[in-house]
């Protein structure tokens, strides 16, 4: 098979949801510009290329980042090579790979010993291989990360991994699937998203933050790791690395971070996603920023109409929550 953009575990993915939130904007927004200021998968990115011109896909994960110029940025690339350099991965013989940061690191835990061996032999040698031009590089790197992905020992997250039971070897490399939108014109970005606030014009915005006290850099260390290669020194049971890149929507500031993003933002719409989490009996999985709080601050930017769907919350078996419903706030702006 080949990868498409939605096929990985993530904890808030809209790919059940990308439908009905394309909807909502046909009905209620007009304009050719869309931006994705925390894009996540970029599952929602991907739906709005049917009928936006312009798109900005933007978040802060730098294993995000390589998935969205694999499967968006316009350049050249030679699809025979990938297929060949896919077909000599499939003939990787775990027991002749030496053992290397991988799977010292994550084998036994996050993947299992074999597979960890050829998940690190496949990213050093993209590291070192001289002949692959950018869009190559960031194809392969993006498929080992969907093929890790769909091999590792985990409920969908990295923030643990399943004990217990033998991990049985299943990792298998396989491609992604880039698209074609040669007439569309798309940026792509990692920015702290309040700051390129200040800078972008777009019709549409659409703004799908971190609620609650997960950080996404911390929950997917290790694609992250991957990704970056630097190979950190790691900590504790879950192998993390020390923290870096954390987002202001995980703590106690997320409302004023909010507040100051929709301030600073040069659009004709705002187009909010939302989820009920507030009565999570999970401490880390309750809302930072409050449905009060969200109205509150987009009132201030124009009149805001509110639509809500039932949709099941990701459980990685701690989380209880009944009634959970995915509210997607649209403003229409007002100068």
């Amino acid at each position: 098979m080949s990868y498409q953009i939605w096929n990985r575990r993530y904890t808030g993915s809209k790919y059940k949801l990308a439908d009905w939130i394309a909807g909502l904007i046909a009905q209620q927004c007009t304009g050719t510009s869309f931006c994705d200021l925390f894009a996540g998968t970029g599952i929602v990115s991907r739906r709005m290329l049917e009928t936006m011109q312009q798109i900005h896909i933007n978040d802060f994960l730098y294993s995000n980042e390589v998935i969205y110029r694999a499967f968006f940025e316009q350049q050249s690339f030679d699809e025979k090579k990938l297929q060949q350099i896919r077909d000599e991965f499939a003939l990787l013989d775990a027991q002749k790979i030496s053992d290397n940061y991988v799977s010292q690191s994550f084998g036994g835990r996050f993947f299992s010993p074999n597979d960890a061996r050829k998940i690190g032999f496949i990213r050093e040698w993209i590291e070192q291989c001289t002949g692959l031009c950018e869009k190559e590089r960031n194809i392969l790197l993006a498929s080992l990360l969907y093929s890790a992905d769909k091999a590792a020992n985990t409920v969908g997250h990295y923030d643990a991994y399943i004990k217990g039971a033998e991990i049985k070897d299943s990792f298998a490399f396989d491609l992604i699937e880039p698209y074609c939108c040669r007439e569309k014109k798309i940026v792509i970005t990692r920015r702290d998203a309040n700051e390129l606030a200040k800078e972008i014009r777009s019709d549409i915005v659409y703004i799908d933050p971190p609620y609650n006290s997960r950080q996404y850099s911390r929950f997917y260390h290790v694609l992250e790791n991957l990704t970056t290669w630097k190979k950190p020194e790691l900590y504790g049971v879950a192998c993390k690395p020390k923290a870096e890149n954390m987002s202001e929507y995980c703590k106690t500031a997320a409302p004023q971070a909010f507040q100051e993003l929709i301030g600073a933002l040069d659009c004709r719409f705002l187009v909010v996603s939302y989820n009920n989490t507030y009565a999570s009996k999970s401490g880390s999985s309750r809302n930072k920023i409050t449905l009060e709080q969200i109205q509150s601050v987009l009132q201030t930017r124009g009149s805001v109409s509110v639509y809500e769907k039932a949709h099941p919350y990701f459980n990685a078996g701690k989380t209880v929550l009944e009634n959970h419903k995915e509210l997607v706030f649209i403003t229409k702006v007002e100068k």
